[in-house]
C-alpha cells in the first residue's frame, strides 16, 4: 500500500474498464447476478483474449514479483525429497506447490494487499458512475415522460439482464398488464400487454406479489381462440423455462398441465376421436400439440436441474404429469369413436418415452415417480400393458398385409401430416413399450406387477409381460428387408420391441428377474423350433425377425446365469444333459442353416446374416468351457470350418472389377459381402480357442493359421474380438501358446514378432507418452516398470512346449559385432541380447544396458539387478519346495547390512540355501501302514480288496497323511496297482510284452534334456536322503528302458513340430519322482511302470505314456496336444468357473489362462512347487482315487492360493508370481473332504471324458 500512488489507481481503472468494456456483451446477456459472476470466474475458459487484457498481465507479473521466489524454491526443494526410483507426475508436483504456496505467509499478505487496493480502485469508480448517473438524469427526465405509457420497447432483447431494468419493472407495472390481458379489453391492448410481458426477464416477473393473479389469467388466456395471442402466452412460458430457476418454472408447468387436463376433460373442446385421427394442419390441433410439446420439452429438461432443489417441487411436477397423463374419457360403445386421451397427444411428441426414460434414470425422481405410480397412478401402467396386449392380438388375428399400415410410416421420410386412428394407435403402442422397458428395469417398477387388466382373467406377469415382447418380434409386419443390423434403428414393432428386450438384457439384476427363465427362451426359440419341425411358423417370421432374436439370444448367452439357463434350463443338475435345452436347440438350427439344410430361406441374400446371427449366439456357448462340453457332440467346429472353405473358394473365384462395366457396382458388393462372411467364420472359428478343449477342435478343422493371422490383423488394428466378448486378446493367445502347434502359428502370424519388437521398443527408446518433469536416476529394479508389460506379455507365449518349437535345436548368434539399429526379431534373438550377455559386443550394443540387463554376469555391485541375479541363479540350481529350499530375497534390505546372503557364482551352492530341517528330516515307515497292507490280503474278491484300500487311505489322509510316506508308501503302490493290472475291468490300455534288458538299452543315448534332468533328480533325492551316488546310472537305465517300451505302442508320424520328431521332448519328472519313492530302486520302478501303464491313470500322470501313441487318433497326435491339456487342463477351468469365480474371473482380467499354469505343474509333477511329501501324496492320491483327482488337486491349489491370485491381480504380475513361486502352505490332506466332495458333483463328466480320450 505504501507504493500505492494516484497514477497506479488511474493506470488500474484503465485497466478495469478494458476488462469490462471487453466482456460487455457476456455480462449483460446474463439473467442473473449469480450467472455474471460465473461467466467472470470461468473467464479464462471461454474467452481466448483473456492472457491479453491489461489488467491480466497486472495480476501476473504482480504474482511473480511476489511469489516467483518462494514457488521456485519449493519445486526444488520437492523434486530433491523425491526418491530416485519414482515418477513424479506433472500434476503432482503443481498440486503440492500450489497447496504450500496457499498456506505461505506471503501469499497470505499479498492477497490482504492486492484486497485493499481494489477495494479503493472500484470504491473511485463507483463514486465517478455516480456523479455521472446525476448529469444525466435532466435529459433522461424528458425522454422517460415520452415512455411513461410504454415501459419497455419492442426491440427489447428477451434475454435482456435484470441489471438494467429490473428497477424498471414494478408491481403497479404488473398490475397493468393484468388489466390489459382481461378478456374484455381490445385485441391490440392485450397483444401489447403480452409482448410488454414477452420483453421483460422472467425472474422480474415472477418475483412479483401478483405473479400468482398472473399465472391464473395466462392460464385462463391460453384458451384464447386466437392462435397468435396464445403462441406468445407459451412463449413466455417457454422463457421461464429457460430462463428460471425450478421454483419457478414449477408454477408455470402445473399451470400449464392443469390447464391440459381441464381442456381434456371439458365436453365443450372438440377433441379428435380415433375414427377422425388427427390433422396436424388443423388449428386447433396445432395449438394443441404446441401446448404439450412445450410441457414435454421442459419433462425432458427438468431432471437435470431439480435435484438442486427441495423435494416438493420435483414432487409437485411429477403429481400433475401423471394426474394428466392418467385421464381417461368415458368408454365408448365403439372404439372407434374414442375421444383421444392426453397420453395419445404426448406419444406423438415423444414417441419412444424420453421423458420417462430421463425421469426414471436418477433416484431422486424415480422414488417419487414409482411412489405415485403404485399408490395413485397405477392405472397409467395397467393401460401401457393393454396397449401392447391390444395391438399382439391385432398382429395375431389379422395377415401381415392388413397391419401393415401400422408402422408404415416407420421408414417413410416423406410423411404426411395426417395421422389415421390405425397410425395413432400403434404410436401410443411404441410410446407404452418404451415406457414400460424404462419401468421394469428398476426392481421398484418390477414390483406394480402382476397387472390385472380388463376382461382378462389372469394377472399379467413379469414373465408374461417378456413374453408377449417377444412374440411380438416374429408376429407384428416388419419395415423393408435390410442387410445391415445398423440399418434396424427405426420405429418397426420388431426393432421397437428389440431394443427394449436389449435394454432388459444389459441390467443383470432385471434380466435375471425378467429373461432367465425357460418360459421366456421357449418363446424366443418357437420360430426356431417351427423351422426346425416344418411347422407352419408366424407369417411375419422373417430374415430380420430371426436375426432379432439371435442378438437377444446372444446377449443372454454372454452373461453367466443366462448361458446356465441355455446351458441345462432351470432347476438341472449341472453335470446332466438334456437335449431340449436352448443351446441344444440353437446349435441344431445353427448346423442346419451352415449345412443349408433349411429349404425356407434358400438364395436369400438375408441368409448369411441369419447364419452368423445364431453362430453368434454359438460361439457365446462353445467359448466357455461347459458351454463346449455341452455342444461337443455338434461339431459345430467342422461345419463352420466347411463353411469357410466353401467361402473362401468364393471370394478367390470372384471377378475382377472392369472399368466402365455397369456390374462394377454390384461385383464389388457382393466381394465385400463374401469378404465379411469369411472373416465371421474366421472369427467364430477362432473362438474355440479360448477353450483347452476347443482349441483342440480348431487344430483339427486346419484353419487355425488363418485364425490366428486374423486374429493378430485385428490386434494391429485394435479392434475389439467381438461384440460380446468381455475378455480381450490375451486370454486367447496364451491358450493357442500353451500347444507347441500354437505357437508355430503366432511366431509365422507375426505375433511373436509385434511382441518382441514392442519391448525392444520400451527398452531401449522408453515410451513416448510418459511425462518426465525431471531427469530419471538409474533404476534399481529388476524390470523397468514401462517395459513390465511387454515382459508378461512374452511370459505368456513362452510355456515349455513353446519355447522347445521356437528355441530347440538352434543356436545362439553370438555375434562379433551388433549394430546399434538391429532389432531383434524372434525369441532366441532377446535370449542372446537380453539375457546371456556373454561377450562385450553384447553389452555395447545396448542403449540402456542397466535398464535392459537382467539376466547377464558382471561385477558384484549390490544392486536389484544383482539382487535379482542372484535369485534366479539360486533357484535355477536348486530343486525343493517352500520347506526344502530357501530362496534369497529379491530386494535390499533397510540398515546397515542391507543384503546378508552370499552371491551364487561357483559350485557348490553355499549351504545357507539349504533347508535344515528337510536335511535332517527322518523320514521312517509308520506301523500304521504296514498294519494297513497285512489287514488286505490277497484274495479272490480283488475289487472288494480295491476298494476296502481305498477307503482306508482316504481315512488315513484325513487323520495321519504323513503316514503315506517312507518306505511303506512304495509298498503300498506296488500292491494296489499289480491288483488294478490284474483285473480286466480295471485297464484301460492292453498288456505289452517287453523282453529288453539292461544290455540292450545301454548303449541308447537319452536327450540333452533328459540328460539334465538325470542330474538335477539325483542331486534332489541325495538331499532328502533317498538316492545313492550310484542312483544316476540306474535312473539312466530306467529312463532308456520306458523310451523303448513305449516306443513299441508309437505311431510313426511325419511333421514338422519338433516336440513330434522322436521321443518325448522334456524331462520325464513323473518316472524321476517315481524313480525316488522307491528309493532308486531301478527293478521296482520299471517293474511298476509296466504295470501302471495298463491304467487309464498312466494317461494322466505319466505325460510320455501317450506320446505319439498309438492309442490317440491321428488328427489327436498329429496337433501335438496331450490329454493332460485338451482334458484335465480343460476340466480344471471349467470346475474353477464354478468353484473359484473370483480366481477365474481374476485370470481373465489379467489374460492368462489357468490351463497353462496347471499344464506346467502338472508336467514337472509338481516339483518345485510343493515339498516331496505332498508330490509323494498327489501321485499316491490319483493312483489309488483315479485320474480325476489331478483336476480336483489342482482346483484346491487355487482355492488355496486365492488371496494371493487377487493381490497379484491388482499388481499385474499374476503370470510371474504363479510360475516362479511356491505353494506355500498347500498340503494335500487339508483340502481331502473338499475334493471329495468336488467327486461327487464332477466324477461323472470329467472321468466319462478322461474315459473316451482314445476318441477325443
Amino acid at each position: 500500500m505504501a507504493h500505492f500512488s494516484g497514477a497506479d489507481e488511474v493506470m488500474l481503472q484503465a485497466m478495469l474498464r478494458q476488462l469490462f468494456q471487453s466482456v460487455k456483451e457476456k455480462i449483460t446477456g446474463a439473467p442473473s447476478l449469480e450467472c455474471a459472476e460465473e461467466i467472470l470466474l470461468h473467464l479464462e475458459e471461454t474467452d481466448e483474449n483473456f492472457h491479453n487484457y491489461e489488467f491480466v498481465k497486472y495480476l501476473r507479473q504482480h504474482i511473480c514479483n511476489t511469489l516467483g521466489s518462494m514457488i521456485e524454491e519449493e519445486m526444488e526443494k520437492w523434486m530433491s525429497d523425491q526418491n530416485q526410483d519414482e515418477e513424479s507426475g506433472y500434476d503432482t508436483v503443481v498440486q503440492h506447490v500450489t497447496k504450500r504456496t496457499q498456506e505461505s505467509k506471503e501469499y497470505k499478505e499479498m492477497m490482504h494487499s492486492l484486497k485493499n487496493i481494489m477495494m479503493v480502485v472500484v470504491e473511485s469508480m463507483i463514486n465517478k458512475f455516480e456523479e455521472d448517473d446525476v448529469r444525466s438524469q435532466e435529459s433522461q427526465k424528458k425522454i422517460q415522460k415520452e415512455k411513461s405509457n410504454s415501459y419497455c420497447t419492442d426491440n427489447c432483447s428477451d434475454s435482456d439482464s435484470s441489471f438494467s431494468q429490473s428497477y424498471k419493472f414494478c408491481q403497479g407495472k404488473l398490475q397493468l398488464i393484468l388489466d390489459q390481458l382481461d378478456p374484455g379489453q381490445p385485441k391490440e391492448v392485450r397483444y401489447e400487454a403480452l409482448q410488454t410481458l414477452c420483453s421483460a426477464p422472467p425472474s422480474d416477473v415472477l418475483n412479483c406479489e401478483n405473479w400468482t393473479t398472473l399465472c391464473e389469467k395466462l392460464t385462463m388466456s391460453l384458451s384464447d381462440p386466437d392462435p397468435v395471442f396464445s403462441d406468445r402466452i407459451l412463449k413466455f412460458y417457454a422463457q421461464t423455462f429457460t430462463l428460471s430457476p425450478l421454483h419457478m418454472t414449477k408454477e408455470i408447468y402445473t399451470s400449464l398441465a392443469k390447464y391440459l387436463k381441464l381442456y381434456f376433460l371439458s365436453k365443450e373442446n372438440h377433441i379428435p376421436t380415433l375414427s377422425t385421427g388427427i390433422d396436424v394442419n388443423n388449428p386447433t390441433v396445432i395449438c394443441l400439440l404446441k401446448k404439450v410439446r412445450l410441457l414435454n420439452e421442459y419433462q425432458k429438461e427438468a431432471p437435470s436441474s431439480w435435484i438442486r432443489h427441495p423435494e416438493k417441487y420435483m414432487e409437485e411436477i411429477v403429481e400433475n404429469t401423471l394426474s394428466l397423463l392418467s385421464v381417461k374419457h368415458d368408454p365408448s360403445h365403439l372404439v372407434s369413436q374414442k375421444i383421444l386421451d392426453p397420453i395419445y397427444f404426448f406419444a406423438l411428441v415423444d414417441t419412444k418415452a424420453v421423458w420417462f426414460k430421463k425421469w426414471m434414470h436418477a433416484h431422486y425422481s424415480r422414488t417419487a415417480v414409482l411412489r405415485l405410480l403404485e399408490k395413485k397412478y397405477k392405472s397409467l401402467i395397467t393401460t401401457a400393458v393393454q396397449q401392447c396386449v391390444q395391438y399382439f392380438e391385432l398382429c395375431e388375428a389379422m395377415k401381415a398385409d392388413e397391419i401393415l399400415g401400422h408402422s408404415k410410416h416407420c421408414g417413410n421420410k416423406q410423411k404426411t401430416f395426417y395421422y389415421s386412428g390405425q397410425e395413432l394407435q400403434y404410436i401410443y403402442f411404441i410410446h407404452s413399450l418404451c415406457l414400460l422397458g424404462s419401468l421394469l428395469i428398476y426392481t421398484q417398477g418390477r414390483r406394480l406387477f402382476p397387472i390385472k387388466l380388463k376382461n382378462r382373467k389372469d394377472l399379467v406377469s413379469l414373465t408374461d409381460l417378456v413374453v408377449l415382447f417377444t412374440q411380438l418380434i416374429y408376429y407384428s409386419p416388419n419395415c423393408p428387408k435390410m442387410t445391415s443390423a445398423a440399418h434396424l434403428d427405426n420405429y418397426s414393432p420388431a426393432s421397437m420391441v428389440t431394443e427394449v428386450l436389449q435394454m432388459l438384457c444389459d441390467q443383470k439384476e432385471c434380466a435375471v428377474e425378467c429373461l432367465y427363465n425357460s418360459t421366456v427362451i421357449e418363446a424366443l426359440l418357437q420360430p426356431v423350433h417351427n423351422l426346425m419341425k416344418g411347422t407352419k411358423t408366424p407369417p411375419n417370421c422373417s430374415e430380420t425377425a430371426l436375426i432379432l432374436i439371435a442378438d437377444i439370444l446372444a446377449r443372454i448367452a454372454s452373461v453367466e446365469e443366462g448361458l446356465t439357463l441355455l446351458l441345462y434350463g432351470e432347476n438341472m443338475n449341472s453335470s446332466e444333459e438334456k437335449s431340449s435345452t436352448g443351446a441344444h436347440i440353437i446349435a441344431q438350427f445353427s448346423k442346419k442353416l451352415l449345412d443349408e439344410d433349411i429349404s425356407i430361406f434358400s438364395g436369400s441374400e438375408m441368409l448369411p446374416v441369419v447364419k452368423g446371427a445364431f453362430i453368434s449366439v454359438c460361439r457365446q456357448i462353445y467359448g466357455t468351457c461347459e458351454g463346449l462340453q455341452v455342444l461337443s457332440p455338434y461339431s459345430l467346429h467342422e461345419s463352420i470350418a466347411k463353411a469357410w472353405k466353401k467361402t473362401s473358394l468364393q471370394s478367390e473365384r470372384t471377378p475382377t472389377p472392369v472399368k466402365c462395366s455397369e456390374s462394377v457396382s454390384s461385383i464389388s458388393q457382393e466381394s465385400q459381402n463374401i469378404m465379411a462372411w469369411e472373416e465371421n467364420l474366421l472369427d467364430d472359428l477362432l473362438n474355440f480357442a479360448a477353450t483347452p478343449k476347443g482349441l483342440l477342435f480348431l487344430q483339427r478343422t486346419g484353419a487355425i493359421n488363418e485364425c490366428v493371422t486374423f486374429m493378430f490383423n485385428r490386434y494391429a488394428k485394435n479392434l475389439q474380438i467381438s461384440r460380446h466378448k468381455k475378455s480381450g486378446y490375451g486370454a486367447l493367445v496364451t491358450q493357442v501358446a500353451s500347444t507347441a502347434a500354437g505357437s508355430v502359428v503366432l511366431k509365422s502370424s507375426g505375433f511373436i514378432n509385434a511382441l518382441i519388437t514392442e519391448l525392444w521398443t520400451n527398452l531401449e527408446c522408453a515410451r513416448d507418452d510418459v511425462r518426465v518433469t525431471h531427469p530419471r536416476s538409474t533404476p534399481v529394479d529388476p524390470i523397468d516398470r514401462s517395459c513390465q508389460k511387454s515382459f508378461l506379455g512374452l511370459v505368456n507365449l513362452l510355456p515349455y512346449p513353446a519355447v522347445y518349437e521356437l528355441v530347440g535345436n538352434r543356436d545362439l548368434p553370438n555375434k562379433a559385432e551388433y549394430s546399434l539399429r538391429e532389432v531383434p526379431t524372434c525369441v532366441i534373438d532377446i535370449i542372446d541380447r537380453l539375457m546371456i550377455l556373454n561377450s562385450e559386443a553384447k553389452i555395447r550394443s545396448l542403449f540402456n544396458y542397466e535398464q535392459s540387463h537382467i539376466f547377464g554376469l558382471r561385477d558384484f555391485i549390490i544392486d536389484g539387478l544383482s539382487v535379482e541375479r542372484n535369485h534366479v541363479l539360486v533357484r535355477i540350481n536348486f530343486i525343493g519346495g517352500p520347506m526344502e529350499r530357501i530362496l534369497p530375497p529379491r530386494v535390499l534390505q533397510k540398515g546397515d547390512d542391507p543384503y546378508p546372503w552370499p552371491m551364487f557364482s561357483s559350485y557348490p551352492l553355499p549351504n545357507c540355501y539349504l533347508s535344515e530341517v528337510t536335511k535332517n528330516a527322518d523320514l521312517k515307515q509308520d506301523n500304521d501302514l504296514g498294519k494297513l497292507l497285512l489287514r488286505f490280503k490277497i484274495s479272490d474278491k480283488q475289487t472288494e480288496w480295491i476298494e476296502n484300500c481305498r477307503k482306508q487311505f482316504c481315512k488315513m489322509m484325513k487323520a495321519k497323511p504323513d503316514i503315506i510316506s517312507g518306505s511303506a508308501l512304495p509298498e503300498l503302490l506296488e500292491k494296489f496297482v499289480l491288483h488294478l493290472s490284474e483285473s480286466p475291468a480295471e485297464c484301460y490300455f492292453p498288456l505289452v510284452e517287453y523282453t529288453a534288458i539292461d544290455a540292450n538299452v545301454k548303449n541308447e543315448s537319452l536327450s540333452s534334456v533328459q540328460q539334465l534332468g538325470i542330474k538335477m533328480t539325483v542331486r534332489y533325492g541325495k538331499f532328502l536322503n533317498l538316492l545313492k551316488d550310484s542312483a544316476e546310472n540306474d535312473l539312466t537305465l530306467v529312463l532308456k528302458h520306458c523310451e523303448r517300451f513305449l516306443k513299441q505302442q508309437q505311431v510313426p508320424i511325419k511333421s514338422s513340430l519338433l516336440c513330434l520328431q522322436g521321443s518325448y521332448a522334456g524331462h520325464d519328472w513323473f518316472v524321476s519322482s517315481l524313480f525316488m519313492i522307491m528309493f532308486g530302486d531301478k527293478e521296482k520302478t520299471f517293474r511298476f511302470l509296466q504295470q501302471f501303464s495298463r491304467l487309464l491313470t498312466s494317461a494322466f500322470l505319466w505325460l510320455p505314456r501317450l506320446h505319439i501313441s498309438r492309442y490317440l487318433p491321428t488328427d489327436t497326435i498329429e496337433s501335438g496336444i496331450h490329454p493332460i491339456y485338451f482334458c484335465s487342463a480343460h476340466y480344471i477351468e471349467m470346475l474353477l468357473k464354478v468353484e473359484v469365480p473370483l480366481v477365474f474371473s481374476a485370470f481373465h482380467m489379467s489374460g492368462f489362462a489357468p490351463s497353462q499354469i496347471c499344464l506346467q505343474w502338472i508336467t514337472q509333477c509338481f516339483w518345485n512347487y510343493l515339498d516331496w511329501i505332498e508330490i509323494c501324496h498327489y501321485i499316491a492320491t490319483c493312483v489309488l482315487l483315479g485320474p480325476d483327482y489331478q483336476v480336483y488337486i489342482c482346483i484346491a491349489i487355487f482355492k488355496h492360493l486365492q488371496q494371493d491370485i487377487l493381490q497379484h491381480t491388482q499388481t499385474q504380475d499374476l503370470q510371474v508370481f504363479l510360475k516362479e513361486e511356491a505353494l506355500h502352505g498347500f498340503r494335500v490332506s487339508d483340502y481331502f473332504e473338499y475334493m471329495e466332495i468336488l467327486e461327487h458333483n464332477y466324477r461323472p463328466v470329467v472321468l466319462r471324458d478322461m474315459l473316451n480320450v482314445q476318441s477325443t
